[in-house]
């Protein structure tokens, strides 16, 4: 299992075009990933999930990851949160 801590980068937060994009990557891999934020526990490959997280700019989410491919999931997952999701920072 990987558990991290990201920060939300962009200037708009979490809106459904980077939560679009999340449950993409997540739904690619077979691995259990999740995103917590206060208190608040939802599956990754959920957009309805991943969208009630209201998450905005330099919010902290748990990342957490467990599986056979956690290590790519974790990968392409941290490399989008660290792109501030391709907006402006």
């Amino acid at each position: 299992m990987i558990q991290e801590l990201v920060t939300i980068k962009n200037k708009a937060g979490l809106h459904t075009r980077p939560a679009a994009v999340i449950t993409k990557i997540a739904s690619k891999y077979k691995s259990s990933i999740t995103l917590e934020r206060n208190g608040m526990n939802v599956n990754a490959k959920s957009i309805i999930g991943v969208m009630t997280l209201a998450a905005e700019q330099y919010a902290k989410l748990t990342l957490t990851i467990d599986g056979l491919d956690e290590q790519e999931a974790f990968k392409e997952m941290l490399e989008y949160f660290d792109a501030g999701f391709n907006e402006a920072i």
